[in-house]
């Protein structure tokens, strides 16, 4: 496969803005640089910064550490340390241990706090003091909007981390944002012929839904497919995010008529009420003559921990997964394994292939640029990241790739050996019309 820049047609030029000395519209949050650089933070010096903001505290902690174990790791293969794991099987060559456009990565880090207004204030503290040239991370969807948007109006690349709500890519999308994980809708595609044939076209659901942007998109979703294939939505309710305790929640589920619980919850959310659920002996009940089943729409591998056997047996989507047997997730399990002691999580996944991707978008550009990264990683195939053949849609910043069903092992033969991939769903199967999630992109901001 061969990597041929492609040379800046007319819709480019305008949104390039800044390339030829002409200034895009100046941010009214950012107006501290000098007027010399061609673009916001263009470094000039030995290094160049990335800015990681991960939520360290809240409901979605675990998987912000595990994100910043994965951006530190890529910065030590960007910089040529450690065994480089993927780079060793990415598609693309164009980066080879020595940093990017000559320059060694450093990084600065923010807590987002699982809150969008701490996430936008870290993001904009890397920005203005640190430098940021980019901007990468986040677990919660509201949080990675908030960012996006920021960085938009800033004029730096947003590199998603762990976010699943279309709206990222959807009403919410920006020119200057791009996301690597899935979505809600790939989610509902993936995970409804798997229910289809595991629990029948004759149920009723009950969903319990975080309440913010992406509990919204999870349960939208599942409805759309489960309701399609002929399951009833007996009800929709929706929970504070971080509530901890979902008992007056869980309670109503008993005597709705119910036999299906859909908890669109993620994070300790997912391990609270999940395992308040089961102790509420819902799994085991016959409703409507049926086994009651539970189902997590999105999983991950730091969940099943924490909810430990109640996982048993319960269907989810995952973007990726550490058991994967192509060469670039055994190279970044093997990467990640000598480096921590354990098995990266889908978070750390996704964090780390965001690193390098613009990475090796800024290198094949040669410029930090963000109009020139923009449009290296538009339309931009490739392999050996984990997932197959993966395509960054040039309408949506959406990436397309095949998504992966899963469900909790009976019989784990390790803490983290918890789940297993009982379907790897064709990225055909989950593709869409680039305009079907609405939002317009707008122009690529270089900042000055």
């Amino acid at each position: 496969m061969s990597f041929i820049r492609k040379p800046l047609n007319r819709r480019s030029i305008l949104r390039a803005g800044a390339m030829g000395g002409a200034a895009l519209a100046t941010p009214t949050i950012f107006t501290s640089k000098v007027w010399s650089q061609t673009y916001l933070n263009e470094p000039t010096g030995a290094e160049v910064t990335f800015g990681f903001n991960v939520p360290q505290t809240g409901a979605y902690a675990d998987e912000g550490a595990d994100e910043l174990r994965a951006y530190q790791l890529a910065v030590k293969h960007l910089n040529g340390e450690g065994d480089g794991g993927m780079l060793n099987t990415f598609s693309s060559k164009a980066l080879t241990g020595q940093g990017v456009n000559g320059k060694k990565v450093a990084f600065v880090t923010g807590d987002t706090q699982t809150k969008s207004d701490a996430a936008r204030a870290s993001a904009k503290r890397m920005i203005e003091k640190d430098g940021a040239i980019m901007i990468t991370g986040g677990s919660s969807s509201g949080v990675a909007i908030a960012v996006q948007s920021l960085c938009q109006e800033a004029g730096v690349i947003f590199m998603a981390g762990l976010t699943h709500s279309n709206d990222t890519t959807g009403k919410d999308k920006r020119a200057n944002g791009f996301r690597h994980f899935f979505n809600t809708e790939m989610s509902g595609a993936a995970l409804a012929p798997v229910l289809k044939n595991a629990y029948g076209t004759d149920r009723k659901a009950y969903h319990l839904t975080a309440d913010y942007t992406w509990g919204w998109s999870q349960e939208g979703s599942i409805k759309k497919y489960t309701e399609d294939m002929g399951w009833e939505t007996v009800a929709a309710v929706r929970t504070p995010l971080g509530a901890g305790d979902f008992s007056q929640y869980i309670t109503p589920v008993l005597n709705s008529g119910a036999d299906v619980l859909v908890l669109n919850h993620y994070g300790k959310d997912m391990v609270n009420s999940l395992t308040q659920a089961v102790q509420f002996g819902l799994r085991d009940k016959q409703v409507n003559g049926k086994q009651f089943e539970i189902i997590v729409p999105l999983y991950s591998r730091l969940m099943a921990q924490g909810a430990g056997e109640n996982v048993k047996g319960i269907f989810g989507s995952t973007n990726w997964h550490w058991s994967l047997q192509d060469e670039g997730s055994k190279a970044f399990v093997k990467s990640f394994g000598q480096e921590y002691g354990f098995p990266p999580s889908q978070a750390a996944h996704t964090c780390y292939v965001q690193a390098i991707l613009y990475a090796d978008a800024a290198q094949r550009a040669g410029s930090f640029m963000p109009s020139a990264v923009g449009e290296s990683l538009e339309g931009f195939e490739f392999e050996g990241m984990g997932n197959g053949p993966t395509l960054y849609r040039a309408a949506d910043h959406q990436c397309f790739k095949d998504v992966l069903v899963v469900k909790g092992k009976e019989n784990p033969s390790s803490q983290f050996d918890l789940l297993e991939v009982v379907e790897v769903t064709p990225r055909a199967q989950v593709e869409y019309p680039a305009d079907m999630l609405g939002g317009e992109l707008g122009n690529f901001n270089n900042g000055v």
